[in-house]
């Protein structure tokens, strides 16, 4: 059973976290070792430079460069997508281009925060970056950090263009995402894991996950199975991940530090998260590498 929507950018994606040397520093080797290792483990596209890269504190040559040593170590198994939004038009035009230069297959765009423009702006600013380059566009719509929602009847208007091609969706409204997906072919992303079934289940694309940067094969096997027929054991795969999902994207922390907790203690590239983010203290580690197990194991 697959969806009707189209997938532009794959299926299983992962926001994949930016590994950093003890120091703080860009480890683009680290990079191309965690890269590898998600696509060989399931993921089919790799989101570098959003949320759970911490691109705001991120430089524009270290998103760059990130792109450039992504796309060496993946090596056409995977679509890159290079997150480019801030909160400035011009500048979010400009790391678009640059993007495109280093060889990213695609876009992530956050609506521009902190200003919280109406949606005519909104839906503007999309237009301006999506004229920036000939890269196609996946809209992000996280209300919860932008501080604006992009309303469903903007997306229907955007979809006319032809580059804007898809949605991330972490605006927990399964209504708004239905309304757009009856309406356009815009591919609908979740990007809240514990929505990655759901959505999937009403024609989305597939997910953007943050946790896929510590399960990338249990979460592929949710979509597998919905799509060999299998909705039951679906249903009961994304049931068992439940309880990292809420420990990693749920329990107050964001969702880079406790990415990074787990894949430093899986001895796999990560390092520390950057000011004014902190990392997960022992205990709380010790709880998410305990829920890890448990779910590799199958207790």
């Amino acid at each position: 059973m697959n969806p009707p929507h189209t997938r532009p950018f794959g299926r299983t994606l992962c926001a994949m976290i930016t590994p950093l040397t003890t120091s703080g520093a860009l480890d683009l080797d680290g990079a191309q070792r965690l890269a590898d290792h998600l696509v060989g483990a399931g993921c089919d596209g790799l989101v570098l430079s959003g949320t759970t890269g911490e691109s705001p504190t991120t430089t524009d040559a270290e998103k760059s460069a990130l792109i450039t040593a992504v796309r060496e170590a993946v090596a056409g198994r995977a679509t890159i997508v290079a997150g480019i939004g801030t909160a400035d038009t011009r500048h979010t035009a400009e790391l678009a281009r640059e993007a495109e230069k280093a060889g990213a297959d695609g876009l992530l765009v956050v609506a521009p925060y902190y200003s919280r423009p109406p949606q005519d702006a909104v839906e503007a600013h999309f237009r301006e970056i999506a004229d920036a380059t000939g890269l196609p566009l996946m809209l992000y719509d996280i209300p919860a950090r932008t501080g604006i929602r992009v309303e469903a009847e903007t997306i229907l208007r955007l979809a006319g263009h032809p580059r804007i091609v898809a949605v991330k969706d972490c605006s927990c409204d399964f209504l708004a995402a239905q309304k757009v997906l009856a309406r356009t072919d815009l591919a609908y992303y979740a990007g809240c894991d514990e929505h990655d079934l759901a959505l999937y289940a009403v024609g989305g694309a597939g997910y953007v996950s943050t946790v896929a940067n510590v399960i990338p094969r249990h979460l592929r096997a949710v979509l597998d199975a919905f799509d060999a027929g299998d909705t039951a054991g679906a249903a009961r795969l994304q049931q068992r991940a439940t309880p990292l999902i809420e420990a990693m994207m749920s329990a107050g922390l964001p969702g880079a530090v406790t990415a990074k907790s787990l894949l430093n203690d899986l001895a796999l590239p990560a390092g520390p998260v950057r000011p004014p983010l902190r990392p997960a203290d022992r205990t709380t580690a010790d709880g998410l590498l305990a829920l890890h197990r448990a779910l590799i194991s199958g207790r």
